[in-house]
């Protein structure tokens, strides 16, 4: 299945924001109301206004995924956020959506939370290596650093 790739829009908020809730929950099951209130706030006031957003639409035009990224100064850029709609892992939309932004940033950053563990797998095998680790003030919980070289 192929995905479309194009930048966020304001109008789509709705749709952005439950990619984010629905890839939430799933990837975060330890996280209690992840996908939700507080946190649903910040992404639609915060992160979908200051970040640099990406969409993946399939090929009906629905969007499955959301790529966040955050540009640093003297640093690499950093996924903010990757989140692909569960019904659609396994695609490659995720994949897709990282290699945009490894066209478009080259080397990049992100974190994760260690108990993630399908997300760490995924990202080192898109070619992410930890590079550190701390403990999330709003949740308690250990972030992975990763970190990717540019494209060769």
């Amino acid at each position: 299945m192929g995905l479309r790739i194009r930048p966020y829009a304001p109008a789509d908020e709705d749709s952005a924001a439950a990619v984010w809730s629905a890839a939430s929950a799933f990837g975060h099951p330890f996280l209690t109301g992840e996908g939700m209130g507080e946190r649903e706030r910040l992404v639609r006031e915060v992160y979908l206004v200051q970040a640099e957003n990406w969409l993946g639409e399939d090929e009906t035009g629905r969007v499955v995924g959301l790529l966040g990224l955050l540009d640093h100064e003297d640093a690499p850029c950093e996924v903010g956020g990757l989140f692909v709609h569960p019904d659609c892992h396994g695609h490659g939309h995720g994949r897709a959506l990282l290699n945009h932004a490894v066209a478009l940033k080259g080397a990049l950053t992100l974190e994760v939370f260690e108990l993630n563990r399908a997300a760490q797998d995924f990202y080192r095998h898109m070619g992410f290596e930890e590079a550190g680790r701390r403990v999330d003030e709003s949740t308690g919980l250990v972030l992975l650093k990763m970190e990717r070289p540019a494209a060769g």
